[in-house]
Protein backbone atom coordinates (compact mmCIF):
# COMPACT_ATOMS: atom_id res chain seq x y z
CA UNK A 1 0.00 0.00 0.00
CA UNK A 2 1.32 3.45 -0.90
CA UNK A 3 0.21 6.90 0.24
CA UNK A 4 -1.05 9.60 -2.09
CA UNK A 5 1.63 12.22 -2.67
CA UNK A 6 1.09 15.65 -1.15
CA UNK A 7 2.17 19.06 -2.39
CA UNK A 8 5.67 19.90 -1.20
CA UNK A 9 6.04 23.09 0.79
CA UNK A 10 9.83 23.02 0.66
CA UNK A 11 11.03 25.76 -1.67
CA UNK A 12 14.71 24.90 -1.22
CA UNK A 13 15.10 21.63 -3.15
CA UNK A 14 18.73 20.90 -2.26
CA UNK A 15 17.97 17.66 -0.40
CA UNK A 16 15.13 16.56 -2.66
CA UNK A 17 17.36 16.93 -5.70
CA UNK A 18 20.10 14.80 -4.11
CA UNK A 19 18.00 11.83 -3.11
CA UNK A 20 18.83 8.52 -4.78
CA UNK A 21 16.96 7.81 -8.02
CA UNK A 22 13.60 6.14 -7.32
CA UNK A 23 14.79 2.75 -8.60
CA UNK A 24 17.34 2.68 -5.76
CA UNK A 25 14.80 3.44 -3.05
CA UNK A 26 13.64 0.78 -0.60
CA UNK A 27 10.10 -0.50 -0.60
CA UNK A 28 7.98 1.57 1.75
CA UNK A 29 5.06 -0.39 3.17
CA UNK A 30 2.10 1.10 5.05
CA UNK A 31 -0.09 -1.94 5.60
CA UNK A 32 -1.36 -1.25 9.14
CA UNK A 33 -4.41 0.95 9.83
CA UNK A 34 -2.36 3.19 12.11
CA UNK A 35 0.10 3.87 9.27
CA UNK A 36 -2.43 5.77 7.16
CA UNK A 37 -1.52 9.46 7.14
CA UNK A 38 -2.88 12.40 5.10
CA UNK A 39 -0.82 13.67 2.15
CA UNK A 40 -0.12 16.92 4.00
CA UNK A 41 1.16 16.57 7.55
CA UNK A 42 3.72 18.32 9.72
CA UNK A 43 5.07 15.99 12.39
CA UNK A 44 5.52 18.73 15.03
CA UNK A 45 1.98 19.97 14.45
CA UNK A 46 0.78 16.40 14.91
CA UNK A 47 2.86 15.77 18.05
CA UNK A 48 2.75 19.17 19.78
CA UNK A 49 -0.04 21.40 18.44
CA UNK A 50 -2.52 18.54 18.43
CA UNK A 51 -1.42 17.52 21.94
CA UNK A 52 -2.48 20.94 23.21
CA UNK A 53 -5.45 21.78 21.01
CA UNK A 54 -7.02 18.37 20.33
CA UNK A 55 -5.88 15.89 22.99
CA UNK A 56 -6.14 18.15 26.01
CA UNK A 57 -2.56 17.57 27.15
CA UNK A 58 -1.63 21.24 27.47
CA UNK A 59 -1.23 21.17 31.27
CA UNK A 60 0.90 18.01 31.31
CA UNK A 61 4.61 18.34 31.91
CA UNK A 62 6.60 17.70 28.73
CA UNK A 63 10.21 18.77 29.43
CA UNK A 64 12.25 19.07 32.62
CA UNK A 65 15.86 19.75 33.38
CA UNK A 66 17.64 21.21 36.40
CA UNK A 67 16.70 24.76 35.37
CA UNK A 68 13.06 24.64 34.31
CA UNK A 69 9.89 22.69 33.70
CA UNK A 70 7.67 23.17 30.64
CA UNK A 71 4.17 21.87 30.04
CA UNK A 72 3.04 20.89 26.56
CA UNK A 73 1.31 24.29 26.22
CA UNK A 74 4.37 26.22 27.39
CA UNK A 75 6.62 24.22 25.06
CA UNK A 76 4.29 25.01 22.16
CA UNK A 77 4.56 28.73 22.89
CA UNK A 78 8.36 28.51 23.04
CA UNK A 79 8.59 26.50 19.81
CA UNK A 80 6.39 29.02 18.02
CA UNK A 81 8.54 31.95 19.14
CA UNK A 82 11.68 30.16 17.96
CA UNK A 83 10.09 29.37 14.60
CA UNK A 84 9.36 33.09 14.14
CA UNK A 85 13.05 33.85 14.71
CA UNK A 86 14.06 31.38 12.03
CA UNK A 87 11.54 32.37 9.37
CA UNK A 88 10.78 36.05 9.92
CA UNK A 89 13.93 37.40 11.53
CA UNK A 90 16.48 35.34 9.59
CA UNK A 91 14.54 34.87 6.38
CA UNK A 92 14.88 31.11 6.06
CA UNK A 93 12.58 29.29 3.67
CA UNK A 94 11.19 25.74 3.93
CA UNK A 95 13.78 23.22 2.81
CA UNK A 96 16.76 25.19 4.16
CA UNK A 97 18.96 23.12 6.45
CA UNK A 98 19.62 24.23 10.02
CA UNK A 99 22.54 22.69 11.89
CA UNK A 100 21.93 22.10 15.60
CA UNK A 101 24.77 21.65 18.06
CA UNK A 102 24.09 21.17 21.74
CA UNK A 103 23.92 18.81 24.64
CA UNK A 104 20.67 17.06 25.47
CA UNK A 105 18.41 19.54 27.19
CA UNK A 106 15.20 21.53 26.97
CA UNK A 107 16.82 24.23 24.80
CA UNK A 108 18.01 21.77 22.17
CA UNK A 109 14.69 19.92 22.11
CA UNK A 110 12.75 23.16 21.59
CA UNK A 111 15.12 24.28 18.84
CA UNK A 112 14.79 20.96 17.00
CA UNK A 113 10.99 21.14 17.13
CA UNK A 114 10.96 24.74 15.91
CA UNK A 115 13.16 23.92 12.94
CA UNK A 116 10.94 21.07 11.79
CA UNK A 117 7.65 22.87 12.48
CA UNK A 118 8.85 25.71 10.24
CA UNK A 119 9.39 23.29 7.35
CA UNK A 120 13.16 23.49 7.65
CA UNK A 121 15.43 20.45 7.80
CA UNK A 122 17.10 19.64 11.13
CA UNK A 123 20.74 18.57 11.01
CA UNK A 124 21.57 17.68 14.60
CA UNK A 125 25.23 16.98 15.39
CA UNK A 126 26.95 15.12 18.22
CA UNK A 127 28.25 17.50 20.92
CA UNK A 128 31.74 15.98 20.96
CA UNK A 129 32.44 16.44 17.24
CA UNK A 130 35.49 18.53 16.45
CA UNK A 131 35.95 21.14 13.74
CA UNK A 132 37.12 18.72 11.06
CA UNK A 133 34.12 16.43 11.57
CA UNK A 134 31.74 19.37 11.66
CA UNK A 135 33.35 20.62 8.46
CA UNK A 136 32.51 17.36 6.71
CA UNK A 137 28.87 17.76 7.77
CA UNK A 138 28.78 21.38 6.61
CA UNK A 139 30.12 20.34 3.21
CA UNK A 140 27.50 17.62 2.88
CA UNK A 141 24.40 19.31 4.32
CA UNK A 142 25.06 22.93 3.23
CA UNK A 143 23.11 24.49 6.12
CA UNK A 144 21.84 28.06 5.87
CA UNK A 145 22.07 28.67 9.60
CA UNK A 146 23.38 27.04 12.77
CA UNK A 147 21.90 27.03 16.26
CA UNK A 148 24.67 26.26 18.73
CA UNK A 149 24.90 25.95 22.50
CA UNK A 150 27.15 28.79 23.56
CA UNK A 151 29.57 26.55 25.47
CA UNK A 152 30.14 24.43 22.37
CA UNK A 153 30.61 27.18 19.81
CA UNK A 154 34.41 27.26 19.43
CA UNK A 155 34.72 24.13 17.27
CA UNK A 156 31.79 25.20 15.10
CA UNK A 157 33.27 28.67 14.65
CA UNK A 158 36.48 27.04 13.39
CA UNK A 159 34.57 24.77 11.00
CA UNK A 160 32.42 27.64 9.74
CA UNK A 161 35.45 29.81 8.96
CA UNK A 162 37.05 26.97 7.02
CA UNK A 163 33.83 26.49 5.09
CA UNK A 164 33.65 30.12 4.06
CA UNK A 165 31.22 31.33 6.70
CA UNK A 166 27.94 30.31 8.31
CA UNK A 167 25.56 32.41 10.43
CA UNK A 168 25.57 30.99 13.98
CA UNK A 169 23.01 31.86 16.64
CA UNK A 170 24.04 30.86 20.16
CA UNK A 171 21.58 29.49 22.70
CA UNK A 172 21.83 28.62 26.40
CA UNK A 173 23.96 31.74 26.93
CA UNK A 174 24.44 32.46 30.66
CA UNK A 175 22.98 35.65 32.13
CA UNK A 176 25.55 38.43 32.19
CA UNK A 177 27.47 37.11 29.20
CA UNK A 178 27.77 39.78 26.43
CA UNK A 179 26.60 37.19 23.90
CA UNK A 180 23.25 37.01 25.68
CA UNK A 181 21.92 39.97 23.71
CA UNK A 182 22.25 38.04 20.42
CA UNK A 183 21.12 34.70 21.86
CA UNK A 184 18.31 32.69 20.37
CA UNK A 185 16.25 32.99 23.56
CA UNK A 186 16.59 36.78 23.57
CA UNK A 187 15.29 37.06 20.03
CA UNK A 188 12.51 34.56 20.72
CA UNK A 189 11.23 36.47 23.75
CA UNK A 190 10.32 39.35 21.42
CA UNK A 191 8.27 37.20 19.06
CA UNK A 192 4.66 36.07 18.99
CA UNK A 193 3.69 32.72 20.51
CA UNK A 194 1.37 32.05 17.58
CA UNK A 195 2.97 30.34 14.57
CA UNK A 196 1.05 28.18 12.09
CA UNK A 197 2.96 25.03 11.14
CA UNK A 198 4.41 24.92 7.66
CA UNK A 199 1.94 22.89 5.53
CA UNK A 200 4.52 20.27 4.60
CA UNK A 201 3.78 17.24 2.51
CA UNK A 202 4.14 14.02 4.45
CA UNK A 203 7.04 13.25 2.13
CA UNK A 204 8.83 16.55 2.76
CA UNK A 205 12.18 16.21 4.54
CA UNK A 206 12.28 16.63 8.33
CA UNK A 207 15.88 15.74 9.14
CA UNK A 208 19.27 14.60 7.98
CA UNK A 209 20.71 12.03 10.40
CA UNK A 210 24.43 11.51 10.15
CA UNK A 211 25.54 8.01 11.03
CA UNK A 212 27.56 7.71 14.22
CA UNK A 213 30.69 6.51 12.47
CA UNK A 214 31.31 2.90 13.52
CA UNK A 215 32.84 2.45 10.06
CA UNK A 216 34.75 5.71 10.20
CA UNK A 217 32.80 7.15 7.22
CA UNK A 218 29.59 8.92 8.34
CA UNK A 219 26.71 9.15 5.88
CA UNK A 220 23.61 11.36 5.88
CA UNK A 221 20.33 9.46 6.09
CA UNK A 222 17.28 11.41 4.92
CA UNK A 223 14.00 11.10 6.86
CA UNK A 224 10.64 12.67 6.08
CA UNK A 225 7.81 13.84 8.33
CA UNK A 226 6.03 10.62 7.34
CA UNK A 227 9.02 8.47 8.33
CA UNK A 228 9.08 9.81 11.86
CA UNK A 229 5.32 9.59 12.37
CA UNK A 230 5.25 6.06 10.95
CA UNK A 231 8.03 5.03 13.34
CA UNK A 232 5.85 6.24 16.24
CA UNK A 233 3.14 3.81 15.23
CA UNK A 234 5.39 0.73 15.12
CA UNK A 235 7.86 -0.01 17.94
CA UNK A 236 6.49 2.50 20.52
CA UNK A 237 2.89 1.35 20.00
CA UNK A 238 3.38 -2.39 19.72
CA UNK A 239 6.48 -3.18 21.80
CA UNK A 240 7.37 -0.34 24.17
CA UNK A 241 3.72 0.51 24.94
CA UNK A 242 4.64 3.82 26.51
CA UNK A 243 2.06 5.49 28.78
CA UNK A 244 1.15 9.15 29.38
CA UNK A 245 2.33 8.91 33.01
CA UNK A 246 5.84 7.80 32.03
CA UNK A 247 8.93 9.87 32.79
CA UNK A 248 11.74 9.17 30.35
CA UNK A 249 15.50 9.71 30.64
CA UNK A 250 18.67 8.27 29.16
CA UNK A 251 22.09 8.84 27.64
CA UNK A 252 21.87 8.77 23.81
CA UNK A 253 22.29 12.20 22.19
CA UNK A 254 19.32 13.71 20.37
CA UNK A 255 21.59 13.84 17.33
CA UNK A 256 21.47 10.03 17.31
CA UNK A 257 18.11 8.67 16.10
CA UNK A 258 17.99 6.24 19.04
CA UNK A 259 18.02 9.30 21.31
CA UNK A 260 15.81 11.45 19.09
CA UNK A 261 13.08 8.83 19.12
CA UNK A 262 13.43 7.69 22.72
CA UNK A 263 14.09 11.03 24.38
CA UNK A 264 11.94 13.39 22.30
CA UNK A 265 9.61 12.04 19.61
CA UNK A 266 8.14 8.91 21.23
CA UNK A 267 7.39 10.51 24.62
CA UNK A 268 5.52 13.31 22.83
CA UNK A 269 3.57 10.74 20.82
CA UNK A 270 2.45 9.12 24.09
CA UNK A 271 1.81 12.33 26.03
CA UNK A 272 4.65 11.49 28.42
CA UNK A 273 7.40 13.58 30.05
CA UNK A 274 11.18 13.77 29.47
CA UNK A 275 13.84 14.63 32.03
CA UNK A 276 17.20 15.82 30.67
CA UNK A 277 20.10 15.55 33.15
CA UNK A 278 22.60 18.39 33.25
CA UNK A 279 25.65 17.21 31.33
CA UNK A 280 26.87 13.67 30.80
CA UNK A 281 26.42 11.45 33.84
CA UNK A 282 28.60 8.71 35.22
CA UNK A 283 26.99 5.28 35.65
CA UNK A 284 26.59 6.02 39.36
CA UNK A 285 25.15 9.45 38.61
CA UNK A 286 22.64 8.00 36.16
CA UNK A 287 21.42 5.44 38.71
CA UNK A 288 20.97 8.17 41.31
CA UNK A 289 19.19 10.40 38.78
CA UNK A 290 16.75 7.69 37.72
CA UNK A 291 15.75 7.12 41.34
CA UNK A 292 15.65 10.80 42.35
CA UNK A 293 13.57 11.92 39.34
CA UNK A 294 11.16 8.99 39.41
CA UNK A 295 12.13 7.90 35.90
CA UNK A 296 10.03 5.02 34.55
CA UNK A 297 11.75 4.43 31.19
CA UNK A 298 15.52 4.47 30.63
CA UNK A 299 17.35 4.42 27.29
CA UNK A 300 21.04 3.61 27.10
CA UNK A 301 23.58 1.21 25.64
CA UNK A 302 24.39 -2.31 26.89
CA UNK A 303 27.84 -1.25 28.09
CA UNK A 304 26.36 1.56 30.18
CA UNK A 305 23.75 -0.74 31.74
CA UNK A 306 26.58 -3.07 32.71
CA UNK A 307 28.46 -0.20 34.35
CA UNK A 308 25.28 0.97 36.12
CA UNK A 309 24.46 -2.44 37.58
CA UNK A 310 26.80 -2.38 40.63
CA UNK A 311 25.47 1.03 41.70
CA UNK A 312 21.86 -0.07 41.21
CA UNK A 313 22.60 -3.11 43.33
CA UNK A 314 24.21 -0.97 46.05
CA UNK A 315 21.06 1.10 46.45
CA UNK A 316 18.71 -1.89 46.30
CA UNK A 317 17.42 -1.42 42.78
CA UNK A 318 15.79 1.56 41.06
CA UNK A 319 12.30 2.20 42.45
CA UNK A 320 9.81 3.32 39.83
CA UNK A 321 11.80 2.18 36.80
CA UNK A 322 9.55 -0.10 34.76
CA UNK A 323 11.22 -0.29 31.34
CA UNK A 324 14.91 -0.50 30.38
CA UNK A 325 15.58 -0.11 26.66
CA UNK A 326 18.89 -1.28 25.21
CA UNK A 327 20.03 -0.57 21.67
CA UNK A 328 22.94 0.88 19.74
CA UNK A 329 25.05 -2.28 19.91
CA UNK A 330 24.61 -5.99 20.56
CA UNK A 331 23.27 -6.87 24.03
CA UNK A 332 25.34 -9.63 25.66
CA UNK A 333 23.20 -12.12 27.55
CA UNK A 334 25.50 -11.67 30.54
CA UNK A 335 24.50 -7.98 30.68
CA UNK A 336 20.80 -8.80 30.31
CA UNK A 337 20.93 -11.28 33.19
CA UNK A 338 23.07 -9.01 35.36
CA UNK A 339 20.58 -6.15 34.98
CA UNK A 340 17.62 -8.45 35.59
CA UNK A 341 19.18 -9.85 38.76
CA UNK A 342 19.85 -6.36 40.10
CA UNK A 343 16.61 -4.58 39.13
CA UNK A 344 14.12 -7.36 38.45
CA UNK A 345 13.53 -5.89 34.98
CA UNK A 346 13.66 -7.82 31.72
CA UNK A 347 15.54 -5.52 29.41
CA UNK A 348 13.93 -4.52 26.12
CA UNK A 349 16.51 -5.23 23.46
CA UNK A 350 16.15 -3.81 19.99
CA UNK A 351 17.99 -3.45 16.73
CA UNK A 352 17.48 -0.42 14.57
CA UNK A 353 19.60 1.83 12.43
CA UNK A 354 20.05 5.48 11.58
CA UNK A 355 19.01 4.58 8.03
CA UNK A 356 15.70 3.05 9.22
CA UNK A 357 15.26 5.78 11.87
CA UNK A 358 14.64 3.47 14.82
CA UNK A 359 14.02 -0.07 16.11
CA UNK A 360 12.54 -2.73 13.80
CA UNK A 361 13.30 -5.98 15.69
CA UNK A 362 12.60 -6.18 19.42
CA UNK A 363 10.77 -7.91 22.25
CA UNK A 364 9.49 -6.92 25.67
CA UNK A 365 8.18 -8.62 28.80
CA UNK A 366 6.99 -12.18 28.37
CA UNK A 367 7.92 -12.05 24.67
CA UNK A 368 11.63 -11.90 25.48
CA UNK A 369 13.59 -15.02 24.64
CA UNK A 370 17.02 -15.39 26.16
CA UNK A 371 19.81 -14.97 23.62
CA UNK A 372 17.55 -13.37 20.99
CA UNK A 373 17.00 -9.72 20.08
CA UNK A 374 13.32 -10.39 19.46
CA UNK A 375 10.87 -10.67 16.61
CA UNK A 376 10.10 -8.29 13.78
CA UNK A 377 8.17 -5.23 14.95
CA UNK A 378 4.61 -4.93 13.50
CA UNK A 379 4.75 -2.74 10.41
CA UNK A 380 8.08 -4.25 9.28
CA UNK A 381 9.13 -7.47 7.56
CA UNK A 382 12.51 -9.10 8.02
CA UNK A 383 14.33 -12.16 6.77
CA UNK A 384 17.80 -13.70 6.84
CA UNK A 385 19.29 -14.09 3.37
CA UNK A 386 22.38 -15.23 1.53
CA UNK A 387 24.62 -13.03 -0.64
CA UNK A 388 22.14 -13.31 -3.52
CA UNK A 389 19.18 -12.19 -1.42
CA UNK A 390 17.62 -15.65 -1.10
CA UNK A 391 16.22 -16.56 2.30
CA UNK A 392 18.36 -19.13 4.11
CA UNK A 393 16.89 -22.03 6.13
CA UNK A 394 15.86 -21.25 9.70
CA UNK A 395 18.81 -21.76 12.02
CA UNK A 396 21.37 -20.71 9.39
CA UNK A 397 23.56 -17.62 9.57
CA UNK A 398 22.88 -14.98 6.93
CA UNK A 399 22.48 -11.27 6.35
CA UNK A 400 19.52 -9.37 7.74
CA UNK A 401 17.17 -7.75 5.21
CA UNK A 402 14.28 -5.48 6.26
CA UNK A 403 11.41 -3.52 4.71
CA UNK A 404 8.69 -1.41 6.30
CA UNK A 405 7.31 2.13 6.50
CA UNK A 406 10.83 3.57 6.86
CA UNK A 407 13.93 2.89 4.81
CA UNK A 408 17.31 4.10 3.69
CA UNK A 409 17.74 7.09 1.43
CA UNK A 410 21.21 8.56 1.64
CA UNK A 411 21.95 12.12 0.67
CA UNK A 412 24.08 12.05 -2.47
CA UNK A 413 26.01 8.88 -1.57
CA UNK A 414 27.03 5.97 -3.78
CA UNK A 415 26.74 3.64 -0.80
CA UNK A 416 22.96 3.63 -1.33
CA UNK A 417 23.40 0.64 -3.65
CA UNK A 418 25.07 -1.34 -0.86
CA UNK A 419 22.35 -0.63 1.71
CA UNK A 420 19.29 -1.10 -0.53
CA UNK A 421 19.09 -4.07 -2.87
CA UNK A 422 15.95 -5.26 -4.59
CA UNK A 423 13.88 -2.89 -2.49
CA UNK A 424 15.13 -4.40 0.80
CA UNK A 425 17.29 -2.62 3.37
CA UNK A 426 20.50 -4.39 4.42
CA UNK A 427 21.62 -2.93 7.77
CA UNK A 428 24.85 -4.94 7.64
CA UNK A 429 24.16 -7.43 10.43
CA UNK A 430 24.55 -11.19 10.48
CA UNK A 431 21.62 -13.00 12.13
CA UNK A 432 20.04 -16.38 12.65
CA UNK A 433 16.24 -16.71 12.67
CA UNK A 434 14.83 -19.61 14.67
CA UNK A 435 11.74 -21.68 14.01
CA UNK A 436 9.56 -19.34 16.09
CA UNK A 437 10.62 -16.21 14.22
CA UNK A 438 13.07 -14.90 16.80
CA UNK A 439 16.19 -13.18 15.46
CA UNK A 440 19.51 -14.03 17.13
CA UNK A 441 22.27 -11.51 16.56
CA UNK A 442 25.62 -12.90 15.41
CA UNK A 443 27.78 -9.92 14.46
CA UNK A 444 28.06 -7.08 12.05
CA UNK A 445 28.27 -8.76 8.68
CA UNK A 446 31.82 -7.48 8.18
CA UNK A 447 32.77 -8.58 11.72
CA UNK A 448 32.29 -12.31 11.15
CA UNK A 449 35.62 -14.03 11.77
CA UNK A 450 36.39 -16.87 9.37
CA UNK A 451 39.18 -18.95 10.84
CA UNK A 452 40.26 -22.23 9.23
CA UNK A 453 36.84 -22.43 7.58
CA UNK A 454 34.87 -21.84 10.78
CA UNK A 455 32.48 -18.88 11.12
CA UNK A 456 32.99 -17.22 14.50
CA UNK A 457 30.86 -14.32 15.74
CA UNK A 458 32.92 -11.84 17.73
CA UNK A 459 30.03 -10.85 20.08
CA UNK A 460 29.61 -14.49 21.10
CA UNK A 461 33.24 -14.63 22.23
CA UNK A 462 32.82 -11.27 23.97
CA UNK A 463 29.84 -12.61 25.87
CA UNK A 464 31.88 -15.58 27.04
CA UNK A 465 34.78 -13.39 28.15
CA UNK A 466 32.43 -11.12 30.10
CA UNK A 467 31.46 -14.11 32.24
CA UNK A 468 34.99 -14.18 33.64
CA UNK A 469 35.33 -12.18 36.89
CA UNK A 470 38.45 -10.35 35.68
CA UNK A 471 36.90 -8.82 32.53
CA UNK A 472 35.07 -5.47 32.67
CA UNK A 473 34.75 -4.87 28.92
CA UNK A 474 36.03 -6.50 25.78
CA UNK A 475 36.03 -6.33 22.00
CA UNK A 476 36.74 -9.26 19.71
CA UNK A 477 37.82 -9.05 16.05
CA UNK A 478 39.61 -11.12 13.46
CA UNK A 479 43.34 -10.71 13.01
CA UNK A 480 44.90 -11.70 9.67
CA UNK A 481 46.85 -14.95 9.89
CA UNK A 482 48.75 -16.71 7.12
CA UNK A 483 47.93 -20.21 8.33
CA UNK A 484 44.25 -19.83 9.33
CA UNK A 485 43.20 -16.78 7.30
CA UNK A 486 42.15 -15.13 10.54
CA UNK A 487 42.52 -15.79 14.22
CA UNK A 488 40.31 -14.52 17.03
CA UNK A 489 41.85 -11.59 18.89
CA UNK A 490 40.37 -10.10 22.06
CA UNK A 491 40.99 -6.65 23.51
CA UNK A 492 40.12 -6.74 27.22
CA UNK A 493 39.66 -4.06 29.86
CA UNK A 494 40.23 -5.56 33.29
CA UNK A 495 38.30 -4.90 36.47
CA UNK A 496 40.12 -3.22 39.39
CA UNK A 497 42.28 -5.68 41.28
CA UNK A 498 43.34 -7.64 38.20
CA UNK A 499 46.60 -7.08 36.33
CA UNK A 500 47.70 -8.24 32.88
CA UNK A 501 49.83 -11.37 32.83
CA UNK A 502 50.57 -14.41 30.73
CA UNK A 503 48.80 -16.50 33.37
CA UNK A 504 45.64 -14.40 32.96
CA UNK A 505 45.81 -14.76 29.17
CA UNK A 506 45.87 -18.54 29.57
CA UNK A 507 43.10 -18.45 32.13
CA UNK A 508 40.84 -16.43 29.82
CA UNK A 509 41.59 -18.70 26.87
CA UNK A 510 40.75 -21.77 28.92
CA UNK A 511 37.59 -20.09 30.19
CA UNK A 512 36.36 -19.52 26.62
CA UNK A 513 37.22 -23.09 25.64
CA UNK A 514 35.08 -24.32 28.52
CA UNK A 515 32.22 -21.97 27.60
CA UNK A 516 32.13 -22.25 23.79
CA UNK A 517 33.33 -24.63 21.12
CA UNK A 518 37.14 -24.71 21.58
CA UNK A 519 37.89 -23.39 18.08
CA UNK A 520 36.31 -20.06 19.08
CA UNK A 521 38.81 -19.18 21.80
CA UNK A 522 40.93 -16.03 21.33
CA UNK A 523 44.40 -17.06 20.25
CA UNK A 524 45.63 -13.59 21.11
CA UNK A 525 44.54 -11.32 23.96
CA UNK A 526 45.59 -7.69 24.42
CA UNK A 527 44.91 -5.82 27.63
CA UNK A 528 43.91 -2.18 27.14
CA UNK A 529 42.84 0.69 29.39
CA UNK A 530 39.74 1.46 27.35
CA UNK A 531 37.91 0.43 24.19
CA UNK A 532 37.30 2.79 21.26
CA UNK A 533 33.66 3.85 21.21
CA UNK A 534 31.53 6.39 19.38
CA UNK A 535 29.83 9.16 21.33
CA UNK A 536 26.69 7.00 21.33
CA UNK A 537 28.53 4.15 23.05
CA UNK A 538 28.97 1.84 20.08
CA UNK A 539 32.15 -0.20 20.04
CA UNK A 540 34.27 0.83 17.05
CA UNK A 541 35.38 -2.60 15.93
CA UNK A 542 36.89 -1.14 12.78
CA UNK A 543 39.46 0.59 15.02
CA UNK A 544 40.23 -2.71 16.73
CA UNK A 545 40.52 -4.42 13.34
CA UNK A 546 43.01 -1.75 12.26
CA UNK A 547 45.03 -2.32 15.42
CA UNK A 548 44.89 -6.09 14.96
CA UNK A 549 45.94 -5.89 11.32
CA UNK A 550 49.04 -3.87 12.23
CA UNK A 551 50.13 -6.23 14.99
CA UNK A 552 53.66 -7.46 14.13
Amino acid sequence: MTLAPGKSAQIDRYVHDRLPPPERWPQLIYDLPELQFPPQVNLVARLLDDAVHQRGWGARVLFRDDRRTLTYAQALDEVNRLAHVLIHRHGLVPGNRVLLRGRNGVALALAWLAVVKAGLIAVATMPLLRAKELGDILAKARPSLALCEHALQDELDTAARAAGGLPIIPFAVPDGDPAREAALETWAARESSDFPACPTAATDIALLAFTSGTTGKPKAAVHTHLDVLAACECWPRHVLQQRPDDIVAGTPPLAFTFGLGGLLIFPMWAGASVYYPAGPLSPEGMVQTLARQGVTICYTSPSFYRQMAPFAQAQGGIPGLRLSVSAGEGLPDTTRQLWKNVTGLEMIDGIGSTEMFHIFISAAGDEVRRGAVGRVVPGYRARVVDDDGHEVPRGSVGKLAVVGPTGCRYLDDERQTAYVRGGWNYPGDAFVQDADGYFIYQARADDMIISSGYNIAGPEVEDALLLHPAVAECGVVGQPDEERGMIVKAFCVLKPGHTPSLELVRALQEHVKQTLAPYKYPREIAFVDRLPRTETGKLQRYVLRQQASTTP
